[in-house]
């Protein structure tokens, strides 16, 4: 990570809330489920959700080969990558002073394309295991034709960013006495039970299901 924040990296508001450090910013990234990756071609915007994995200073994602939106990054342009976990809603005296918590990381990096199938298999590894822990080994194992059909890209997160509010309403200092009810409303994110497909009615949920689904 850098020792000094370049400008962009730095809120233009609240930059108290700014942090710089892995250890703020890997804990948001291996919690959130997807990321959202923008980038320009033709000076026109575009702005694609996908499910990422860190492993070490780098994130992966995966994606088809006839991707337009891997095939324009893979060559290495610019892009920006954001992720935001959202804890609660702040709710204030005033609509003004409304705000949320959350923990939000912004990147800037350029597409590393991996070539090695060996380093594909084991970034598509990674980011199974996030998705769904545990389920790596008890699935069909992946074939040639279908790792060369996707291209793994790798971001350094050595240009990183994480902004991060807790606590409740900032409320004005004339708003505070009045009859009107302020705080935090807690969101929390969970997998709900699971719902097996037609093929599956008659098979036992093997044991790393099972523990995710007691969580």
């Amino acid at each position: 990570m850098m020792k000094t924040p370049p400008p962009h990296l730095v809120p233009s508001r609240a930059a108290k809330r700014a942090h710089f450090d892995p250890e703020t910013i890997f804990p948001i990234l291996d919690e959130a489920l997807y990321c959202t990756i923008s980038y320009a071609v033709d000076n026109k915007p575009y702005s694609i959700p996908t499910a990422f994995v860190r492993y070490e200073d780098k994130i992966y994602i995966h994606g088809s080969v006839g991707s337009h939106f891997i095939r324009e990054i893979e060559k290495g342009i610019p892009v920006c990558i954001s992720v935001t976990l959202m804890d609660a809603l702040v709710v204030a005296k005033s609509a003004f002073s409304h705000s949320v918590n959350y923990r939000a990381v912004i990147m800037f990096a350029k597409a590393e394309k991996i070539e090695s199938i060996d380093d594909k298999i084991r970034s598509f590894e990674w980011l199974t295991n996030k998705m769904v822990p545990g389920s790596w080994d008890y699935l069909r194992p992946v074939t040639e034709s279908e790792v060369r059909k996707t291209t793994a890209l790798a971001f350094s997160i050595e240009e990183a960013s994480a902004k991060i509010r807790t606590g409740m309403p900032n409320d004005e200092q004339e708003d505070k006495a009045l009859p009107i009810w302020s705080g935090i409303i807690p969101f929390k994110t969970q997998r709900m039970p699971f719902v097996p497909d037609e093929t599956s009615l008659d098979i036992a949920m093997p044991p790393h299901l099972l523990a995710l689904n007691a969580i």
